[in-house]
């Protein structure tokens, strides 16, 4: 680590850690004493360590909101998922961890897997700006996506107005098929939200550690370990 990377990730002298609070996969219920719980604040509080420099942590609702913090510089360094829309103005790490979308579609739903979902009349409740959001908006050529702030809201605007699908993240849709009698979960993944650490494109020496770090903490197992501690399900390390 040369200086000039430490100075660019931490500028104030304090490392900025930027969560999106609408993965619950990631970022976890706060502690009673309203400390950040979870896979992306356990790897935070470590990059600090390495750097020698206390944490603060910024919280963000939506995955959106983050990847706009990170390019106003409104934390220094925020975990989210790589999409090539958000690459333009933030420097990302190889993904840590991956987590699997596919789509959820009602009981009496004559859609039986997922190459049968992008057709003309096909409505997509979907969380705005999310990683799968951007994928969908890229690879969709028929079906309609219909965005609203947040997963728990996406879900909500899936069920009242009776739309066709709900996109999401396979772990939340297995848990929301349980409230919804009936509803399938369907087999496969449409894509694999790669997960990772990104900091502002004008940071280029504290990116290129900040990328080191991340290879560090996978291969040292450092990442399995923190979601074997926290109990997430449904995600993997990311190769």
């Amino acid at each position: 680590m040369t200086a000039h990377a430490k100075k660019e990730l931490a500028p104030s002298g304090t490392l900025r850690i930027g969560l999106n609070y609408g993965n619950f996969l990631l970022v976890l219920k706060d502690a009673p004493d309203g400390s950040p719980r979870g896979i992306a604040p356990d790897l935070g509080r470590e990059l600090g360590r390495r750097l020698g420099v206390p944490v603060e942590f910024v919280k963000f609702k939506q995955a959106g909101h983050l990847a706009d913090g990170v390019r106003d510089e409104k934390c220094d360094v925020g975990f989210l998922g790589a999409e090539p829309q958000r690459a333009n103005e933030i420097a990302f790490t190889s993904a840590y961890l991956e987590i699997p979308v596919t789509f959820l579609v009602r009981a009496n739903s004559d859609i039986r897997s997922i190459a049968e979902v992008d057709r003309k009349g096909v409505r997509i409740s979907v969380s705005a700006r999310s990683a799968y959001d951007l994928y969908l908006s890229r690879t969709l050529k028929n079906a309609e996506l219909m965005r609203v702030e947040g997963i728990d809201a996406s879900y909500e605007l899936f069920v009242k107005q009776n739309l066709d699908v709900l996109a999401g993240l396979k772990p939340r849709l297995v848990s929301d098929a349980e409230k919804l009698p009936g509803s399938r979960v369907l087999d496969g993944q449409v894509t694999g939200v790669q997960q990772a650490a990104g900091t502002k494109k004008t940071r280029a020496a504290g990116a290129q550690y900040l990328s080191q770090f991340i290879e560090e903490v996978k291969r040292s197992g450092l990442v399995a370990k923190a979601i074997e501690k926290h109990g997430v399900r449904g995600v993997t390390v990311a190769a």
